[in-house]
């Protein structure tokens, strides 16, 4: 395997084993407008300082590690990916929590 996807194959794997987090409580992926709403602000603000360190030359990447891709400022499209997976996994684990915890209490 070559070391160019392994950023990408660990954001597959963190949607992969968050995926079936989906079946507890309303649902994530269900309420898709919810889910842009808590997700997108937070991942333009991250995308924006991104962008500046990268231009200062402050923040780098190791392109051995990177499939090369590269959204405008080159940030590497992995970056963009990380800030939506990610929130997007912790979100699903909140919500399949507060859904655990809402029966337990019921009990």
């Amino acid at each position: 395997m070559s070391d160019r996807w392994q950023y990408l194959i660990l954001l597959g794997l963190c949607l992969a084993i968050t995926a079936p987090l989906e079946l507890f409580g309303a649902g994530v992926y269900r309420q898709p407008r919810r889910l842009a709403r808590a997700v997108l602000p937070v991942a333009a603000v991250f995308l924006g300082w991104d962008a500046v360190a990268i231009a200062a030359g402050v923040w780098t990447y190791n392109g051995a590690y990177l499939a090369g891709i590269h959204v405008p400022f080159r940030v590497p499209i992995e970056e963009v990916l990380f800030f939506l997976v990610i929130p997007v996994s912790g979100v699903l684990t909140y919500n399949a929590v507060s859904a655990i915890l809402q029966r337990s209490k019921r009990r």
